[in-house]
């Protein structure tokens, strides 16, 4: 049986990306909700810049994705430092940046 390959498209205004410090993850029984943030220093309000929804399934496979490749990041950059208090199953949000979370 022949593979078939699936042919990505990325928009030019896609491609820029968009700057994320704070990413909050809430889920229920039927998918993964995952807000990314920008926040700015002394601002008290920041406004969600996207949002992915995701099954369960597809939020487990984004975990291993993002293990295997943060692991072959620190094989070839060095260990990443977390600042701040990033705690496993922590009902904070996840801080990427300075900021507080």
């Amino acid at each position: 049986m022949e593979e078939q390959k699936l042919q990505i498209n990325l928009a030019p205004e896609v491609a820029e990306g968009i700057y994320s410090n704070l990413a909050i993850i809430s889920h229920s029984s039927s998918e993964f909700v995952v807000d990314f943030v920008r926040t700015m220093p002394g601002v008290k309000q920041a406004n969600v810049k996207s949002r992915i929804i995701l099954t369960p399934e597809h939020a487990k496979k984004l975990l291993f994705a993002l293990q295997d490749n943060i692991g072959k990041y620190e094989q070839q950059f060095g260990k990443i430092q977390i600042t701040g208090n990033p705690v496993p199953g922590s009902t904070v949000p996840l801080s990427f940046g300075g900021g507080e979370a």
